[in-house]
């Protein structure tokens, strides 16, 4: 071989090499974003069929019962997956790799001992290459690839490259799962912080209401006791409503900033206005936009501090909440404040202009005497 062809053949080396890097990246960097396991379920296939050239990919999770608790594919629209029909069990070669736990590559899967044959509306598969990813001696998951889109089918070095691919894949679906883990922990003590509130101020306001209440049907003059239920009923109410508010945004990494906006929206839409003489609509508009995950735990904090604000102070018969691209606005028909002297307690408007700062967005509030605006602009 001459310097010029051993060249290209270093250069295509490489090349391969890069690709293999790119791929095993794109699958482990998936948690440091804070994807949710199914996510990187996802990342993990696609970076796998982009690895290999193939058209078809999976990625089987194994349950307790020797059979799929997951199947994620690419290659194979929503709707020809519909077709399909429920995720495989324990049938043919994947019942096969699921016992075995061994890699398969196949010139063509249709000739193996252990085919079964698929449904109607399965695409026709040929060349085959499953290889399981391995923690020690537990099976995280199997990549099986099908169809290479270069003639020839999959090659010995295919096999390695996606041994090495499922080695690092292990890391990623290892973290995804001990992150999800966290979080599932972190919603569990918040719960137990939120219990822990309500038993100690509401519970007990409650309780000092049901005594006083009691004195009042027992007393002669029941004027001063009923003027001291309505208070504690006041109050309970108010600390009833700042626990709500204080709930942490569990899901927004997973669902993203609008939709975990949306589900807070409705949430203070059911409650806001219970026992009063008007009740206070509670609206979300507006679309998902990519944030770092910094930039969008500080406009939901930001959100629910204007959302508290409007809803608290300005008695409104409307707030609306808008998020669109990069804009977050909060609207109000209240009474408005005096946004110059921020003398109000309990406003926090410094503490929404520092948060905003913290991330290089700019926040302006407007109002007056027929409601308010809140503007939060986010660089995307």
């Amino acid at each position: 071989m001459g310097p010029r062809p051993w060249r290209r053949y270093r250069r295509a080396v490489e090349a391969d090499r890069d690709a293999a890097l790119h791929a095993v990246s794109a699958a482990v960097l998936a948690v440091t974003r804070h994807l949710s396991v199914h996510e990187v379920f996802q990342v993990i296939v696609r970076a796998a069929a982009q690895l290999l050239d193939a058209r078809y990919a999976a990625l089987g999770i194994p349950d307790d019962a020797g059979s799929f608790a997951e199947f994620v594919v690419e290659g194979v629209s929503d709707e020809q997956w519909a077709k399909i029909g429920p995720l495989p069990r324990q049938h043919g070669l994947l019942a096969v790799m699921l016992r075995e736990d061994k890699v398969q590559r196949l010139r063509d899967v249709r000739t193996a001992q252990a085919f079964e044959g698929w449904p109607a509306a399965h695409p026709v598969l040929r060349d085959f290459l499953g290889v399981p990813i391995r923690d020690g001696e537990d099976t995280l998951g199997i990549i099986f690839l099908a169809n290479k889109r270069q003639a020839g089918g999959f090659t010995a070095d295919d096999e390695e490259r996606l041994i090495l691919f499922a080695a690092h894949a292990a890391i990623a679906l290892t973290n995804a799962r001990l992150y999800e883990r966290n979080r599932e922990l972190t919603v569990i003590e918040e719960r137990a912080r939120l219990a822990r509130e309500l038993h100690d101020a509401v519970a007990q306001k409650l309780f000092s209401l049901r005594l006083t209440a009691a004195a009042a049907l027992a007393a002669k003059d029941p004027a001063p006791e009923l003027e001291r239920v309505q208070t504690l009923a006041k109050e309970a109410l108010a600390e009833l409503r700042e626990v709500i508010f204080e709930l942490r945004p569990a899901e927004l990494e997973g669902d993203g900033l609008a939709e975990s906006l949306r589900k807070h929206v409705q949430v203070l839409d059911r409650v806001w206005g219970a026992g009063r003489g008007r009740r206070t609509a509670v609206r979300f508009e507006g679309e998902d936009v990519a944030l770092p995950p910094e930039t969008e735990s500080v406009v939901f904090r930001i959100a629910q501090e204007a959302l508290y604000n409007a809803l608290r102070h300005g008695d409104p018969r409307e707030v609306t909440v808008d998020l669109t691209r990069g804009v977050l606005e909060i609207r109000d028909d209240g009474t408005g404040f005096d946004v110059s002297a921020d003398a109000r307690d309990g406003l926090g408007l410094e503490s929404m202009r520092e948060r905003a700062a913290s991330v290089g967005a700019a926040l302006t509030i407007e109002s007056s005497g027929s409601g308010t605006v809140v503007r939060l602009e986010v660089r995307t």
